[in-house]
C-alpha cells in the first residue's frame, strides 16, 4: 500500500511537471513568434536605410530595416512618426511623417518623401545614403481609426498630403472585415507631382466597389480627363459622400488649401464633428 501511494504521488507530481514544461514550452514558442514593436513615444530610435528609390527629381522612397524580420512599427492606423535629421546648417530639425507601409509589412517600414529645395528636413533625407540611420520616435497624432466607425470617408489630399490618406485607406480595403467606403480627391500641380500614382490607381482597381479617386490637376497635360485647376465645392459634392452622421472627412494638403477646404466644407453643411485635418 505505502508502495502504490508512494508511486502515485510520484506520477502525480511527474504529470504536474511534464504539464508545467509544456506550458513553458507553448509560452515561449508563442510570446517568441509575437512581433516585435519597434516605436518609443518617449525616445528616438534609430532604423537603418537599407533601399533607396528615386521616384522623380524630387521623390524617393525610403525603406527602413526593423530589428528583426519579424518586427513591426507599432503605428496605429492614421498616425505618424517624428523624424530627427539636421538642416543644411547642421541645425537639429524635426519633422512628422506618415509611413506608407502598416504593421502588416513586417521587418521594415517605407517613407515617401517629397523633396523641396528650401526644407530643411528635405535636405536631410536629400543627403541620406544607404547605411545611414534616422532617428525616429512615436506615434504621435490625433486620429484614431477603428474599423466600420464610419460608413464612408471623403478624404481631400495635396501633395504629400496624400501619405495619411493612403494609410488609412490601404489598413481599410485590405482588411475583408471592414465595409468601409473611400472616396478619394487628390490634387497637384502638375501630373508628374503625383504620389504614390501607381500604387492608388492598383488599389482603386482591384476594390472598385469600395474606392474611389478623382486627381485634380493645376497644370494638367494636353490630355486630361480629371479635375483643372483647384479643388472646388463642385467636385466635393460630386466626389464625396454626403453630410451625413456616419460619415467623415478628412484632409490634408499645405495650409492654403486646407483652410480653403474647410471653407468649401462647411459651405456644403460638414458639421466640425464629421471633419478631420491631419
Amino acid at each position: 500500500m505505502e508502495f502504490l501511494e508512494t508511486s502515485e504521488g510520484q506520477l502525480y507530481i511527474g504529470v504536474a511537471v511534464g504539464l508545467i514544461a509544456v506550458s513553458a514550452a507553448a509560452y515561449f514558442l508563442f510570446s517568441s513568434k509575437k512581433p516585435k514593436v519597434c516605436l518609443d513615444p518617449e525616445k528616438f530610435k534609430e532604423f537603418k536605410l537599407v533601399k533607396r528609390t528615386q521616384l522623380s527629381h524630387n521623390v524617393a522612397k525610403f525603406k527602413f530595416a526593423l530589428p528583426t524580420a519579424t518586427s513591426v512599427l507599432g503605428l496605429p492606423i492614421g498616425q505618424h512618426i517624428s523624424c530627427r535629421g539636421k538642416d543644411s546648417l547642421g541645425e537639429e530639425v524635426i519633422k512628422p511623417y506618415t509611413p506608407t507601409t502598416l504593421d502588416s509589412d513586417v521587418g521594415y517600414f517605407e517613407l515617401v518623401i517629397k523633396m523641396y529645395p528650401q526644407g530643411r528636413m528635405s535636405h536631410h533625407f536629400r543627403e541620406m545614403c544607404e547605411g545611414d540611420y534616422l532617428a525616429v520616435k512615436g506615434p504621435k497624432g490625433r486620429f484614431k481609426y477603428q474599423p466600420g466607425q464610419v460608413r464612408a470617408f471623403g478624404m481631400l489630399a495635396g501633395g504629400s498630403g496624400i501619405t495619411p490618406m493612403f494609410q488609412v485607406t490601404r489598413a481599410i480595403l485590405e482588411n475583408p472585415n471592414d465595409k468601409t467606403k473611400v472616396h478619394l480627391i487628390y490634387a497637384n500641380v502638375t501630373y508628374e507631382d503625383i504620389l504614390l500614382k501607381e500604387q492608388l490607381d492598383s488599389l482603386a482597381t482591384n476594390y472598385s466597389d469600395r474606392f474611389k479617386i478623382y486627381y485634380v490637376l493645376n497644370q494638367p497635360p494636353e490630355v486630361w480627363n480629371e479635375g483643372v485647376g483647384f479643388v472646388s465645392k463642385e467636385m466635393i459634392q460630386t466626389h464625396c459622400p454626403a453630410p451625413a452622421a456616419d460619415i467623415q472627412i478628412l484632409r490634408c494638403g499645405p495650409p492654403p488649401m486646407n483652410k480653403a477646404m474647410a471653407a468649401h466644407l462647411e459651405a456644403l453643411g460638414y458639421a466640425p464633428e464629421m471633419q478631420f485635418q491631419f
